[in-house]
This record gives C-alpha cells, sequence and structure tokens, in this order.
C-alpha cells in the first residue's frame, strides 16, 4: 500500500474513533436519532478505511455494505454478528435521517455502544494484521 494510501487509512480510522466518542457526547445529552447516526457512521469510515486497503472506493453507503458482505463477512474476516450489527446500524441510521416521527429508545442505543466499538476495534486490528 502506498504512503499516501496508508495516511488516508489512518484518518477514516482515525475519524470513526472520533465518530463513536461523538456518539456517547450525543446520547448522554438525549440525542438518540443523532447518536445513531454517528453510530453508523463510525462504522463506515471504519468500512471505508478497510475497502481501501484493497483499493476500493465508493461514496455509495449500499455499495459500501455490500462490499463488505461479500469480501469480508461472507468469507469469515468479519463475523455474522459484526455484519448484522452494521446493518441493524444502517437501517436504523436511514430511518432516523429520512423518516418522520422517528425517535429511539435511549437504552436501546446505549446496547449498541459497545457493539460499535468492538466493530470499529476489529476492523482496525484486521487492517493492522493484514497490512504487516
Amino acid at each position: 500500500m502506498s504512503p499516501e494510501r496508508q495516511v488516508l487509512v489512518g484518518y477514516r480510522l482515525e475519524r470513526a474513533r472520533q465518530t463513536l466518542e461523538e456518539a456517547k457526547l450525543l446520547l448522554d445529552a438525549g440525542h438518540t436519532n443523532a447518536c445513531v447516526n454517528r453510530l453508523y457512521y463510525a462504522c463506515f469510515y471504519a468500512v471505508s478505511a478497510l475497502l481501501l486497503t484493497q483499493n476500493l472506493s465508493t461514496s455509495k453507503h449500499s455499495h459500501a455494505r455490500a462490499l463488505l458482505h461479500r469480501d469480508y463477512i461472507k468469507p469469515g474476516h468479519v463475523s455474522k454478528e459484526m455484519g448484522d450489527h452494521y446493518d441493524l446500524l444502517f437501517d436504523s441510521r436511514q430511518k432516523g435521517d429520512y423518516e418522520d416521527l422517528v425517535v429511539f429508545d435511549a437504552e436501546r442505543v446505549r446496547l449498541w455502544l459497545e457493539p460499535t466499538k468492538s466493530f470499529v476495534d476489529h476492523i482496525a486490528r484486521f487492517i493492522a494484521r493484514d497490512t504487516q
């Protein structure tokens, strides 16, 4: 991987971690829909970094999701449970951002924090191992 691409991968992983921190702050402030948005984006930035390691990039969220499933979940590099969590956040973010009268329950959203952190951490470890 080129040095420039390594910098971009690192930037996107850092962006994922920062976005996860934003999600926690938003949840603590009672902004559940915004928290769900940030949880999803934390995962999306991690997936974006992962795809970059294979010279793949997409601006379409559904395409990134399809590539994650095809290239990483199906072969077993990312667990099915993590894939299910990504899908949950993908669908929830769509609802929260684009549908009317959607308000997520704070306690339910709080349960999504740790799996999101695990997802981002797993992707970061996979990238580190894969790029050595």
